[in-house]
């Protein structure tokens, strides 16, 4: 099996949508997984880079795999937008989340949310 450098992951409400690449760009897993099988299937995987799409529990998600070592990005849709090359539906609408978190990584550009953000006082 090759080796997965980078996850694009869809959450959704009940079933999430994984986006498996290796380093060449070639995709090495798509899978559905439900909500209550994503933290087992992330502890299975090497920790990689992963994107996410900015959500109300993308938060969430993000601090979860980053306890499991996972790094990775914080994407909101306009982000991902120039990606897409099929209309939305859940079957497609992953895969441009893992081309889109290889793209190179500009730090000024707004949207783009590392997972170490720390919350504030609040």
């Amino acid at each position: 099996m090759q080796t997965i450098t980078t996850v694009g992951l869809d959450i959704a409400k009940s079933v999430f949508q994984v986006h498996g690449i290796d380093a060449q760009g070639g995709v090495v897993i798509r899978r559905q997984l439900k909500r209550r099988y994503v933290l087992a299937f992330f502890e299975k995987l090497p920790p990689c880079l992963v994107g996410i799409e900015v959500c109300a529990s993308s938060h969430y998600w993000s601090r979860e795999l980053k306890a499991l070592g996972y790094t990775g990005r914080l994407m909101p849709p306009a982000y991902v937008k120039p990606y897409v090359k099929r209309q939305k539906n859940e079957a497609f609408r992953f895969v441009p989340f893992g081309m889109a978190v290889m793209a190179p990584f500009d730090p000024l550009r707004i949207g783009v949310i590392p997972f170490e953000i720390e919350s504030g006082p609040f």
